[in-house]
């Protein structure tokens, strides 16, 4: 399992990813489920992974390989004219990568499914965010789904649902992805530490602005201990009921 998100503002694009695999109680890894591509001046793309970890490797090493030179790989990501046309060939993609994989044909609750956030910006275009399905097919975020969530999300998104405004800045968008994800670390032993973090701004792109939040990171020891301490803070100012 992972957690992931990817959140629209009216700056730009917030992506943060966790990085543990698991393949039971006993057995962790730390594998790396964000990745960027872009070309200075004209496009900025960011791609996350939840799934199976073989399927979003080889996905992954697809996209890689035919965007290594734009003149001899094709399709490409580094050529599609628009984002939509990006989630097009990364469905198609996944789809191929799925279908070569199981034995039998694709289907909804495929072994060896996966589930994509895409997002970025193409020079002409506006920044956006898609999630794509196992089967390709992928949907766009809007003022109504402002953000998307892959893996394990259940546990992170009331505080997103509660406290989410499109106004606000990047630093502020950053402490509020952080409690949810220390909200999920702390319910589901198959999310956890470093958290990968890419923040993007409007025409900026570039996807140069990143960071790696480990568990010792000051920033986030603060909000996970300030988050706990504010719950029971607020607790002891609600009324109580009197049985």
């Amino acid at each position: 399992m992972t957690y992931c998100i990817g959140m629209r503002l009216e700056h730009g694009l917030v992506f943060m990813s966790d990085t543990r695999t698991s393949a039971g109680v006993d057995n962790f890894a730390v594998s790396k489920k964000m990745f960027s591509w872009q070309v200075p001046d004209e496009r900025s793309i960011t791609l996350m992974t939840a799934g199976n970890l073989a399927t979003t490797q080889s996905l992954i090493s697809l996209l890689q390989e035919r965007s290594v030179t734009e003149e001899d790989r094709d399709p490409s990501i580094l050529r599609q004219p628009t984002m939509f046309q990006v989630a097009r060939l990364v469905g198609a993609t996944l789809r191929e990568v799925i279908s070569g994989s199981s034995p039998t044909g694709q289907t909804s609750d495929d072994q060896f499914g996966a589930s994509i956030i895409l997002g970025g910006q193409i020079k002409g275009g506006k920044p956006t965010i898609f999630m794509i399905y196992p089967e390709g097919n992928f949907i766009e975020i809007t003022d109504d789904t402002p953000f998307f969530q892959i893996g394990e999300t259940k546990y992170g998104k009331p505080i997103l649902v509660r406290a989410y405004d499109s106004q606000m800045d990047f630093a502020d968008a950053i402490k509020l992805l952080l409690v949810s994800f220390d909200s999920t670390v702390k319910s589901n032993l198959s999310v956890g530490l470093p958290f990968d973090l890419q923040v993007y701004e409007n025409d900026s792109f570039s996807c140069d602005r990143t960071k790696r939040i480990n568990a010792d990171d000051s920033v986030y020891q603060a909000i996970t201990k300030g988050w706990g301490n504010a719950l029971r803070d607020a607790f002891q100012l609600l009324p109580s009921y009197r049985l």
